[in-house]
């Protein structure tokens, strides 16, 4: 698709303090965020959240209770969903089964009474490169080339944003991540701002260019893939994207660019610039990947004590139990400076202080940990 890219400047998609309540309850918590024109955005979260609210008010298929949503200068609040220049593709795909993939791409130009439709279905056809399947039915295709098709009929119709509905759970963990690939490719080469919902983490940190993690119909942080999960601002941020060691601590001097704060008589540096609260009371946090089971450096933890063992393919997950009977996850790679450690061996764990954060310590400490993979 040589001259695929949208040439209009639609603008940007604002929402601007948003709510949404069913009687009593409250969806979507006084929501503002805004989505560049011609991004990759995801909202994350667990079921429950409100992110599948808040595509459905972008859509139109729900009305805000409060606030306002725009694109570009367009106020698109309380517009008719077939008014409005925004797509959705469903996990489910939604395809007519009796119609051919050219005509289920070519349905939307005919309902807008476009002629010929021809060249704007191959287009979309060899934009996810499914061109030589024209002629079949839905029925004849793989759940990954259901998808495809599914994206090249709501991107045939030109529209300013497309929404992603979870586009990917159907499909197996292998297609799944073939298709992350995919997707992101076709939002390049076409410009047009999609905004994909999904529970799973690394569905969005491998497609999207910003991310916006909700919790209980609010945003907990918003940033790339790589601001969350190195610098999480929340201990839900931290236990959802991945996994995460917290340690309760106190922080015992804030000076030179570092605080320093003791656990269990266990003394360890954090850079200020990793401090996201004034609290003396903090969660000192860090990541699987980034202990070592060794005792040479400045944040260590002698006497500890594997509790479990897990081959994973490219790593190997331990448990280790500290003295003070807190388990914590390390992640070792599979390479020649692997440790050869079995349940009951004695170890040392340690990292470097610029791998550390801390967090506010009145947050739950497991916020975010134990929510269901599936929604």
């Amino acid at each position: 698709m040589a001259n695929s890219k949208v040439s209009q400047d639609t603008g940007d998609l604002v929402l601007n303090r948003v709510s949404k309540f069913y009687g009593d309850f409250c969806a979507v918590d006084d929501l503002s965020l805004t989505v560049p024109d011609g991004s990759f955005f995801a909202l994350l979260g667990p079921s429950g959240c409100g992110k599948t609210t808040t595509l459905r008010m972008i859509a139109g298929l729900e009305e805000p209770s409060q606030g306002t949503i725009h694109i570009g200068d367009n106020d698109i609040t309380t517009q008719k969903p077939y008014r409005r220049n925004v797509n959705t593709v469903f996990q489910n795909y939604a395809l007519f089964p009796h119609l051919t993939i050219f005509e289920n791409i070519a349905f939307g130009l005919r309902r807008r009474g476009i002629k010929d439709v021809k060249t704007e279905v191959e287009n979309a056809l060899n934009l996810v490169e499914l061109g030589h399947l024209a002629e079949r039915k839905p029925a004849q295709l793989s759940g990954g080339q259901q998808q495809r098709i599914a994206v090249a009929r709501a991107i045939v119709n030109r529209p300013e944003v497309l929404l992603l509905d979870e586009p990917l759970g159907a499909l197996d963990l292998k297609l799944r991540r073939q298709m992350q690939i995919e997707l992101k490719r076709i939002q390049m080469e076409v410009g047009i701002t999609f905004i994909h919902v999904t529970h799973d983490q690394e569905e969005a940190m491998t497609m999207a260019d910003t991310i916006a993690v909700m919790n209980q119909g609010k945003i907990e942080q918003m940033g790339s893939a790589t601001d969350l999960y190195e610098s999480p601002k929340t201990a839900f941020v931290a236990n959802f994207l991945g996994q995460c060691n917290l340690i309760k601590a106190k922080v015992q001097s804030r000076a030179g660019g570092k605080a320093v704060v003791t656990a269990k008589g266990h003394t360890f540096e954090v850079p200020l610039s990793r401090v996201s609260t004034d609290n003396d009371s903090v969660l000192l946090g860090v990541r699987p990947e980034k202990l070592r089971l060794d005792d040479k450096g400045i944040n260590s933890i002698k006497d500890c004590v594997v509790t479990d063992r897990s081959f994973v393919g490219t790593s190997t997950q331990y448990l280790v139990r500290t003295p003070w009977d807190l388990e914590l996850v390390v992640f070792e790679q599979n390479d020649e400076g692997l440790h050869d450690l079995h349940v009951g061996d004695k170890v040392s764990l340690e990292w470097d202080a610029e791998h550390t954060f801390a967090l506010d310590g009145a947050q739950d400490i497991n916020a975010g940990a134990d929510l269901e993979e599936e929604e």
